[in-house]
């Protein structure tokens, strides 16, 4: 596998995420494979006593149930119809079929790892999944020390990006949103910056974000917190308006989000200055009400925010035939499969370290766009929306209004932890 010189001497980095706790050991035994090493497309044995034609077993570890579920269902619809497509319909790849077992976390961090260390001792080599960030951070630390690849879904933290060298993602990090947001505001310098959000841990880390990302940029963050048991948000979003900020960051989380949005629209912020928020998935557009128009959204990903591309379409399509909606997280499934099986292809399909070499630098054609692993930490560079919410009630849908290309937000560097 390959190593840059510097790797060995460099000090290790804290993995500390701006919007996470620090990664959290794998707990158990270490689970360590003893097969001779095969590339894809060899023939006769692998030295294991199994074929070399035998199948590449992956093990998809996810939100069937739980509070994720719905976004472990797109993460699941949107692989299924990856496979199908990066393998041209044949479900194999090199000569090899894949083979998919689905385990559900249910959220759950330790039902993840137990899941995985089941897999892993069956010989699975390859896992993925992890809608949650919390149980992405207990998988990564267990792939490292079992040397599996680990391609990790719709977790957002940060701490996943190179926190070792057998893990990568296939969804967007928490600071491609930031970017996203600060893309909207235009040159930062000098620019007042309130973010919004509830008095609670997700509150005061999204605060913690956006000065860490926009701060450093030059502009001037401060918030505006409310209780989280607040019910009447009108003094808040007065205090808002007061503040005469350039952007207005939103980050709520609960039942009060309706309220909110009206306080922002009859207070008149959403009329005096940018407000910004992310998109989530198409169960929460009917939040925003009559203020959706007035939004300005950051996002991950909606149909058809990669403009009809090829890629795109094809997605679309399969998971529509299978009787699946695409949404959210739809192309992080699909961007999964086309990872593993290119890793499976131009790598091996029994050595996690060829298939981590041949993912490292990778640049191909996903749904939403252009996209590519950096090789030195395995952040996923890929393009990010800026949308807004157009029609009323059961009708809203997002249109697209900007694209952002991935270089533009790019997180920076992190290089692997070993």
């Amino acid at each position: 596998m390959r190593r840059r010189a510097s790797r060995a001497s460099r000090t290790r980095r804290s993995l500390t995420d701006i919007r996470t706790v620090a990664v959290l050991a794998a707990a158990g035994l270490l689970l360590t494979g003893c097969t001779a090493a095969g590339t894809a497309g060899d023939s006769g044995s692998d030295g294991s006593g199994k074929s070399a034609d035998a199948p590449v077993k992956v093990g998809l570890v996810y939100s069937r149930t739980g509070l994720l579920a719905d976004y472990g269902k797109q993460y699941r619809d949107g692989f299924m119809a990856g496979l199908d497509y990066a393998t041209q319909g044949t479900g194999k790849v090199a000569g090899h079929r894949i083979e998919v077992t689905e385990q559900d976390d249910a959220g759950d961090p330790g039902k993840a790892v137990s899941a995985a260390k089941n897999l892993i001792g069956k010989g699975y080599k390859v896992l993925a999944g992890t809608t949650d960030s919390g149980v992405a951070l207990q998988m990564a630390p267990l792939a490292a020390q079992n040397k599996v690849l680990y391609v990790s879904g719709p977790a957002a933290t940060d701490a996943v990006t190179g926190v070792n060298d057998y893990t990568f993602r296939s969804g967007r990090q928490s600071y491609q949103d930031i970017l996203t947001a600060g893309a909207m505001l235009g040159d930062a310098k000098g620019k007042k910056v309130t973010v919004l959000a509830q008095d609670s841990t997700f509150g005061q880390a999204n605060v913690a974000a956006v000065k860490a990302v926009l701060g450093a940029k030059g502009a001037k963050v401060g918030s505006v917190l409310a209780p989280p048991s607040a019910t009447d948000l009108t003094p808040f979003a007065r205090q808002v308006k007061a503040g005469g900020p350039d952007l207005v960051f939103v980050a709520w989380a609960g039942s009060t989000a309706p309220a909110l949005w009206t306080a922002l629209d009859q207070q008149g912020v959403l009329g005096a200055g940018k407000v910004v928020t992310g998109l989530a998935g198409t169960a929460s557009y009917p939040v925003f009400g009559a203020a959706g128009a007035k939004v300005s959204f950051l996002a991950h990903y909606f149909p058809g925010a990669g403009g009809g591309n090829a890629v795109e379409k094809a997605m679309l399509a399969s998971v529509t035939k299978a009787g699946g909606t695409p949404d959210l997280f739809t192309p992080d499934g699909f961007t999964a499969a086309q990872m593993i099986v290119h890793a499976v292809a131009e790598g091996s399909a029994t050595d996690p370290a060829a298939m981590v070499k041949a993912l490292e630098g990778w640049t191909f054609d996903g749904a939403k766009g252009k996209q590519r692993v950096r090789a030195e930490d395995h952040a996923l560079l890929q393009p990010m929306f800026v949308a807004r919410l157009s029609g009323k009630g059961a009708a809203l849908k997002p249109e697209l209004l900007d694209t952002e290309a991935m270089d533009t937000v790019a997180p920076p560097a992190k290089p692997s932890a070993g």
